[in-house]
């Protein structure tokens, strides 16, 4: 019996040993694969770096163009801001002005004429109107011999 229970053993320890070396066979093939993998990752995070570094750059790059062109349009801002209130004063004097002119016209006229005059069919624009306003007292004044 001592020499079948030795038997046992070593064969045991055999069925062991083909099972560690079998472990240590399947073991190798993922530690290759992982090495593989790795590789193919440190190339992906070396592509990541490259383009974040790229978009960083580019990130700069666009503050910078929004800043000069923040400044660049402030600055067109303020000045039309400014022209149009100053279109705005001289719209006010140009329509002070109309009406000055077309009361000097109205008072102008000679009040001879008693019986009304017709109302024009379209109202022209106030521009013609005192074009024609002024040219007629021009007129008036010529013929009464003072020279405008």
């Amino acid at each position: 019996m001592n020499h079948s229970l030795g038997m046992a053993i070593e064969t045991l320890v055999a069925i062991l040993l083909m099972l560690t070396i079998f472990y240590c066979v399947m073991l190798n093939k993922r530690l290759t694969r992982l090495k593989a993998d790795e590789h193919s990752l440190k190339a992906v995070i070396g592509e990541l770096i490259t383009a974040t570094e790229i978009a960083e750059r580019a990130i700069g790059g666009l503050k910078l163009a929004v800043r000069d062109v923040n400044e660049n349009l402030g600055s067109q801002l303020a000045a039309a801001t400014q022209m149009s209130d100053q279109l705005h004063k001289q719209l006010g004097e140009a329509d002070n002005v109309v009406r000055r002119l077309s009361k000097i016209a109205i008072a102008a006229r000679p009040m001879t004429n008693p019986e009304p005059v017709a109302a024009p069919a379209a109202k022209p624009s106030t521009a013609k109107a005192v074009a024609a306003a002024a040219e007629a007292f021009s007129e008036r004044r010529r013929s009464n011999g003072i020279a405008a």
